[in-house]
């Protein structure tokens, strides 16, 4: 039985879902979903404002401050309504209908970006908007997911440990790469404690994270306009890019097994398989990805069939 006494203190569930039946690929996904943030991101979350309480930046009158396309923005919120602190989100259109309300619930206010800058694109345009704010207001402490280095730790202290653990054997672990924060992370850990773990990044085309040019991205989450400093490409093993049209074939595919994850989800998985299909005919690795999240806050966009025509009309 686990038994918390707020609601940020859940991390892990341990659910682990074995895709042989499902898509006849022998690799295991560690839905992060089942937390009350519903994403991997609640680990970046704890671990940023933990920071920040240790190195003595969060004061009494602080209002914690990041821009997010909308998981980490959740998962703030959420832990800084169950430790009674304020919060506040920059996001973008991007950001799904569910994580807007999803935040506004959970207490935080929300300051939309409307228009992406020529370079860097919504991100850029997010973090001018940040900075805005905190030197209009000396209350305002950003977290600055980006640069912060407790973004990684927060994935070497927790998410990979309890990988190594669940699965001793493990051959290759796949990882999606946003900001770079738990790619990095679990990456640094393995390189430490087990050198013979192959971490893949998986990101998605479009994305300049791996020196691809920028291309119009419509689902948040993985990815990013402007090089990320926390990705570490010397660390990975390899690195797979996802086209979003495969991650939404992906995605529905799953749905029509029972299994809805999210677009970051999707594309991890998709990218796995590509990579297991050209490095593993035979299937004799032991394989992990990890799944962000979950798919229901994407029945508006992903799973939405006019949202689909609209942007993806060859997807079927």
């Amino acid at each position: 039985m686990i038994s918390v006494s707020r609601p940020h203190q859940l991390l892990d569930a341990g659910i682990y879902v074995d895709l042989r039946e499902i898509l006849g690929l022998h690799l295991h996904v560690k839905c992060e979903g089942f937390n009350f943030a519903g994403s991997v991101k609640l680990r970046t979350a704890r671990r940023l404002i933990e920071q920040a309480r240790t190195n003595g930046d969060l004061r009494p009158d602080s209002v914690l401050l990041e821009s997010s396309s909308g998981n980490l923005g959740v998962a703030l919120a959420m832990v800084a309504a169950s430790t009674g602190l304020r919060f506040v989100c920059v996001t973008d259109p991007r950001c799904t209908t569910l994580n807007l309300g999803l935040m506004k619930a959970l207490g935080a206010e929300v300051v939309m970006v409307e228009h992406a800058e020529p370079e860097g694109g919504f991100l850029a345009a997010r973090k001018e908007r940040v900075r805005q704010l905190c030197a209009a207001d000396p209350r305002y402490l950003w977290l600055d997911q980006y640069t912060n280095p407790a973004n990684c730790q927060a994935h070497y202290e927790s998410t990979a440990p309890v990988i190594a653990k669940h699965f001793p054997g493990l051959d290759v672990l796949f990882v999606g790469a946003g900001t770079g924060g738990t790619a990095t992370g679990c990456a640094r850990y393995f390189k430490d404690f087990a050198p013979g773990v192959r971490v893949v990044a998986v990101d998605t085309v479009g994305s300049v994270n791996f020196g691809g040019p920028s291309r119009v991205r419509r689902i948040p989450g993985l990815g990013a306009s402007q090089r990320m400093p926390l990705v570490q490409p010397a660390l990975y093993a390899g690195v797979q890019l996802v086209e979003e049209e495969d991650t939404v074939r992906m995605c529905r595919t799953l749905a029509e097994r029972g299994l809805l994850l999210g677009g970051s989800s999707g594309t991890v998985v998709h990218g796995a398989r590509e990579w297991l299909n050209a490095h593993d005919p035979h299937q004799e690795l032991t394989a992990v990805a990890i799944a962000p999240d979950l798919g229901e806050r994407y029945v508006d966009t992903i799973y939405d069939n006019t949202w689909l025509a609209a942007n993806y009309p060859n997807v079927r």
